[in-house]
């Protein structure tokens, strides 16, 4: 019998990866979640040998990976603006094209201000958190319909040390109470028949997290609604939506009565994120 090392058992992996195109990442990614450390481990021990219940239990992440169940439900993390976060399938996975969403809204807050931000539709708390992380004066607050949700948030916050933020159960801006000089959102925005949602990840990720339903546009009306009696005069509403939704999201702000529209695009140069300010 071939020794269980961590040479052969990349190779093994890599092989019944090989349809997908981060076959060797994944591979190494899963054996240092199983050993408990670096990869950089697994490139200075490749002859070393596992014991047969690590090798056991990395075959068995293996397995599940290429049935197409995404990396961070398997090790249950996720980076997210260089924090890391704990995930699980009760909340989406971050994605980095999110970060454009934390970056236009630090654009906005000016330095050493303790404005209060609110972010809706939470999940994992990864805007939130990465806000509360680089504005330590700001009072952030966050809300998610989950309960599940709210615990992975909380849970996140907690082993962060990330003391100025505070999560509320509710839809939107529902549970909100008192003035924002900033809101910022990443709702759902998938058409419920929209084929993707039956591919790859997303098989796996909260539906109620992806689509609102048949109009993809639905959650994002509400939120330009609800948000804005809860924004001072002058303050911001940021929104995440999908690459061909920018017009749409843009005229749905006007007609709330938002100035300053505008859109941004991510680094593929699709619109991603647009803003609008309270008058």
């Amino acid at each position: 019998m071939t020794a269980q090392n961590i040479k052969y058992l990349l190779t093994c992996a890599r092989q019944k990866l090989a349809d997908s195109p981060s076959a060797g990442i994944d591979s190494e990614v899963l054996l240092a979640h199983v050993l408990e450390t670096g990869r950089s481990f697994l490139y200075a021990n490749p002859e070393l040998e596992l014991p047969h219940r690590r090798v056991k239990a990395f075959k068995r992440l293996v397995t599940r990976r290429a049935k197409g169940e995404p990396i961070a439900y398997l090790t249950g993390s996720c980076e997210f603006w260089s924090l890391q976060l704990d995930v699980s399938p009760a909340v989406l996975i971050p994605r980095p094209e999110t970060e454009l969403l934390v970056e236009t809204a630090l654009q906005k807050i000016p330095a050493g201000a303790g404005w209060r931000i609110a972010d809706l539709g939470t999940g994992s708390g990864a805007v939130a958190l990465a806000l509360a992380s680089e504005c330590r004066r700001c009072d952030i607050h966050a809300t998610d319909i989950s309960k599940a949700a709210l615990d992975v948030a909380q849970a996140n916050a907690k082993r962060l040390g990330m003391g100025n933020i505070r999560f509320y159960s509710g839809s939107w801006a529902e549970s909100l109470s008192g003035d924002f000089e900033l809101i910022v959102s990443n709702p759902p925005y998938v058409d419920d028949d929209d084929p993707h949602l039956g591919q790859g990840d997303l098989r796996y990720e909260p539906r109620v997290a992806l689509t609102p339903g048949k109009d993809g546009l639905d959650a994002i009306r509400e939120i330009a609604q609800s948000s804005k009696p809860s924004l001072v005069t002058g303050g911001w509403l940021m929104i995440e939506h999908g690459w061909e939704q920018g017009p749409s999201v843009r005229q749905i702000m006007g007609n709330d009565g938002f100035v300053n529209v505008e859109t941004l695009q991510d680094l593929q140069g699709h619109d991603r994120v647009t803003a609008g300010q309270n008058q």
